[in-house]
């Protein structure tokens, strides 16, 4: 092996052997396990999100796949309607061309063209983060097979009458003309203006104070136009007289009704609301519990219209209002006429007053423009008679989600649902497989022949419909459109459902739900009952920076998953950064504060790390705070284990390891690892199945570096390094220090796959293992017969021994390479035998000169002091170490001593502790207590005696 560990020297290599030799395929003759990886967008690149999640799929496969299970981690990618779309369109504008004067067929060409060209990138990235996908059963959203079920599913849900077209608010992008879902709406904290606009009262009516008018306020004066009524709380007396009035509306001249809901609070204004239930999500709310008409005075492009689209509630036209506006305002941009109007307000004298006011203003994610809620026709899923089963799902617990608190986030969502629109206007996605005649009479089918024998249209002319499907409906079939559905296929039967979706806690509903409603409704069991997409739901949070900000390009602190893994210098890093920004300050901040945080760039940490440090962060948190430091904690990890290698191969390459059957003797130390590894499989093991992927790793850490590394390595140095050891010892121990090196890769590989499969190839021979790779070895099983109880408790003596010489030579400044003498008083029997047994190890390794056992009553000679439990070492200070020194070490342990048996003693003081905690945890304090207590006695004893010599 190389003496210095080189991660990428490794990576990409072995992870080309392991996919030409296909062993990420299912393979297992176990049962199944499936995940379904969450389809990136096709458009994208790795962000921490997908270094995030990649690591934790990737570790429960690897492990499962360790444990026999036919294994199938399922990827792909999505169509990414908008997005995609929008890059290509970009491209076009910067030839001075538009999508549609190419027309629809040419520029689906040229964006199938793109996505050939580019569209492979996000995999070239997830290939880097090591995930084991089967990549030969790779799947695109718009794939033949995945757009057959597409259309299967539409046309299934149409003709059990849960999908239909209705006009309804939406959330439309004026500038991309077409509806958005609520992920693809950021809200901006802006301040804005709040207008105080006077309603004159109809008939002669007056408030309650003799006003003539009613006050209303609102943020988007434009939409006034559209005002259908004035609500007002029927419980506010300033107004219970006025319910069932009327008022006339400025500037347009149309009598509205002042009506009376609970939605309006007395407390905020006036407590009168103006009613637009076209251009506002509560207002339709409202509209539709009063049965108001809906006025739409915007086009697709957020422009006042010359006349009014009237509709009633339900859809439906209506020719009962005046749909007349002003001709003042036809034609202006919605805030060109905000401005007008607000003017024309101020000049007939109806202007009460204008306030600032904080806002969230709704904009598209990709075009930046302020959301219209906007009334248009568009298809919908009914999903209230979708979500009574889905909800039963995790009731009864075929669904399970963990951490188990996002079943309430869950569930609060579905038990207020409202019907999914799932059209989108655009031109990239799949086309809704429906066609209208002439008439405008719809028809819904899997092809338009379908739909003309179906319907005995013969001949007439029929236009498909020109809205694709929103990007979420095709993934919400991912789980079982992957595997050949509609074909009843096998990969369908033996991986369907799958077991495990890892996802973030912000799209539960836009997708998790989606995906449950979907598939329980299409996909049933031979009995018939519904099947599950899958059987649970891990959940984590937003990757932060290590300040717990939201990582975001306007604030300069995103980190790519792939700078971590091959590293960046600074200026790339600082281009990086600041690259597209269209506010020069901004980009100088940002260039300022990345040249603070990274004056060196960041350094190459391999893959191994990264995923190393992602494992450890996932706890049961919501946020993940993303620290450099931990990558590089765990690099060095890497380090020691690469290390740790170089020293087992030095020490049984070419020696006689045992494998072969050769009778072997086990040293205590032997014998401690063993149990040791014992108890760290069964916890590593019980962890990952617990999906506490950070108390796994952290077992596996602590055993590698506390206890391999640290403890078991120098331990076997005097067996291996002594010429006169019995070759049986020997034999035993280079057999010992291989094969728990070759566990230890076992149990790491899920985490660390690269590093684990180099050194396992390393060493697969001496540890007497075969195989081409490590990833369809065993995973370990721990063996409670060899955990050996006696073997642990002592090396725990013997490491608390050789801390306490090491403390005293690091406190007295003693040289380690100098050997001393050591005296022990008050040792048990337990002791002295410990002492005959491994005076020969700890003369070496704590370079002992002797060690004397003191007698009943014999005095030590002035010594520093360490306690070993009851048992006091003691290192004699003649010709090494001063008196004042020794009193002030002493001084200093039975200060931190003393406040230990205060802390202590006052918490089993405290009822309130005492009343609460469970007796298990009480008996653990008290059992502190006295250990403490004993030591500062013993200390206390020891500082009096040598103040007296």
């Amino acid at each position: 092996m190389d003496k210095t560990y080189q991660p990428h020297a490794i990576e990409s290599s072995w992870y080309q052997t392991w996919e030409q030799n296909h062993y990420f395929a299912p393979q297992g003759s176990g049962e199944s396990y499936t995940i379904a990886l969450p389809p990136p967008n096709v458009t994208g690149s790795l962000h921490m999100g997908h270094g995030f999640n990649n690591s934790i799929m990737d570790a429960l496969i690897r492990f499962r796949r360790m444990q026999g299970r036919n294994t199938l981690w399922q990827p792909g990618t999505d169509h990414a309607g908008i997005a995609t779309q929008m890059v290509v369109e970009r491209q076009l504008a910067a030839q001075g061309q538009s999508r549609h004067d190419l027309g629809r067929d040419k520029f689906l060409d040229k964006v199938w063209e793109w996505k050939e060209e580019s569209g492979g990138n996000i995999t070239r990235q997830i290939r880097r983060l090591g995930s084991s996908v089967d990549w030969s059963r790779e799947r695109f959203t718009m794939d033949e097979g995945l757009s057959n079920a597409v259309r299967e599913a539409f046309v299934r849900l149409h003709e059990d009458g849960l999908i239909y077209r209705g006009k309804r608010l939406v959330n439309w992008d004026p500038k991309l003309h077409t509806a958005i879902s609520d992920l693809e709406v950021e809200n901006h904290d802006e301040t804005g203006s709040l207008w105080n606009l006077r309603y004159p009262l109809a008939d002669g009516a007056t408030t309650a104070e003799g006003q003539t008018y009613l006050v209303v306020a609102t943020t988007r004066p434009e939409t006034m136009l559209g005002d259908t009524a004035v609500a007002v709380n029927p419980n506010d007396e300033r107004y219970q007289a006025l319910i069932g009035k009327f008022v006339e509306l400025p500037l347009v001249g149309r009598r509205i009704p002042i009506i009376a809901d609970d939605y309006c609070d007395p407390e905020f204004g006036t407590g009168c609301v103006k009613m637009t239930p076209a251009h506002d999500f509560n207002d339709y709310e409202v509209g539709k519990r009063h049965n108001l008409p809906l006025i739409n005075v915007l086009d697709q492009n957020a422009v006042v219209l010359a006349r009014a689209q009237v509709f009633n509630i339900d859809g439906s036209v209506n020719n009962d209002v005046d749909a007349s506006l002003p001709a003042a305002y036809a034609g202006l941009d919605r805030f060109e006429a905000r401005k007008k109007i607000v003017e024309d307000f101020e000049s007939a004298g109806l202007l009460e007053k204008i306030e600032p006011h904080a806002l969230k203003v709704p904009k598209g994610d990709r075009s930046g423009v302020v959301i219209e809620p906007w009334l248009t026709d568009q298809w919908y899923v009914s999903t209230k008679p979708l979500a009574e089963p889905a909800i039963a799902a995790v009731e009864d617990g075929r669904i399970q989600f963990v951490p188990k608190q996002y079943e309430n986030m869950y569930f609060s969502w579905m038990r207020d649902i409202q019907d999914w629109c799932i059209s989108r206007q655009l031109w990239w996605g799949h086309r809704i497989p429906a066609w209208y005649d002439e008439a405008g009479n719809v028809y819904v089918g899997r092809d338009e022949a379908e739909v003309r024998n179906k319907h005995n249209l013969g001949d007439i002319t029929l236009r498909q419909d020109e809205d694709v499907l929103d990007t979420w409906f095709s993934s919400g079939l991912w789980t079982f459109s992957t595997l050949g559905w509609p074909e009843q296929t096998a990969a369908l039967k033996t991986f369907h459902p799958t077991d495990v979706l890892v996802t973030g806690f912000d799209i539960i509903f836009f997708w998790v739900a989606r995906m449950i409603m979907l598939t329980m409704h299409l996909m049933k069991h031979d009995d018939g009952t519904a099947q599950v997409p899958f059987k649970t739901v891990y959940v984590h949070g937003l990757v932060r920076d290590g300040q717990g900000q939201k990582m975001s390009k306007s604030k300069g602190n995103v980190l790519d998953p792939l700078d971590i893994i091959d590293g960046i210098d600074l200026e790339s890093l600082v281009t990086k950064r600041t690259s597209g920004m269209m506010q020069p300050k901004l980009a100088a901040k940002i260039e300022k504060q990345t040249r603070a945080e990274f004056p060196d760039g960041i350094a190459a940490y391999g893959t191994d790390a990264l995923r190393f440090t992602n494992c450890s962060l996932a706890s049961t948190g919501r946020d993940i705070k993303f620290d450099m430091g931990r990558v590089e904690g765990y690099r060095n990890f890497c380090n020691k284990l690469w290390n740790a290698a170089n020293f087992v191969t030095e020490n049984t390459d070419g020696f006689d390891t045992g494998v072969n059957g050769e009778p072997v003797e086990l040293a205590a130390a032997d014998r401690w690892i063993i149990s040791a590894l014992q108890r760290t499989e069964q916890e590593v093991t019980r962890q990952l199945d617990a999906f506490r992927f950070d108390l796994a790793t952290q077992a596996l850490y602590e055993f590698v570096w506390d206890e391999y590394c640290a403890w078991y390595l120098e331990l076997v140095k005097p067996v291996l390094w002594d010429e006169t050891a019995q070759v049986e010892r020997q034999r035993g121990t280079r057999r010992t220090l291989v094969r728990v090196l070759e566990t230890i890769l076992r149990l790491a590989h899920p985490f660390m796959p690269f590093i684990t499969e180099e050194i396992w190839q390393r060493i697969k021979g001496q540890a007497g293992k075969q195989g081409d790779t490590i990833m369809l070895q065993p995973w370990p099983v721990a063996d409670e017969n060899r955990i050996d109880a006696d073997a642990e408790a002592d090396i725990e003596w013997v490491k608390a021994l050789m801390l306490g010489v090491r403390q005293i030579r690091g406190e007295m400044k003693i040289s380690m390479a100098k050997r001393i003498d050591i005296i022990v008083d008050n040792a048990s029997a337990e002791d002295q035998r410990r002492l005959a047994d491994f005076e020969p190890l700890l003369a070496k390794l704590a370079k002992l000169d002797s060690v004397k056992v003191l007698r009943a009553g014999e005095e030590a000679p002035l010594s520093s002091t360490a306690l070993v439990g009851e048992m006091e070492v003691l290192v004699p200070m003649a010709g090494l170490i001063d008196k004042d020194a020794e009193l002030a070490r002493l001084d200093k342990e039975i200060q931190r001593l003393d406040g230990e048996v205060k802390r202590i003693g006052g918490k089993l003081g405290n009822a309130g502790f005492v009343d609460k905690a469970p007796p298990a945890v009480i008996d653990k304090e008290k059992a502190k207590l006295a250990e403490a207590q004993q030591a500062l006695a013993q200390f206390s004893e020891q500082r009096a005696h040598i103040a007296s010599l």
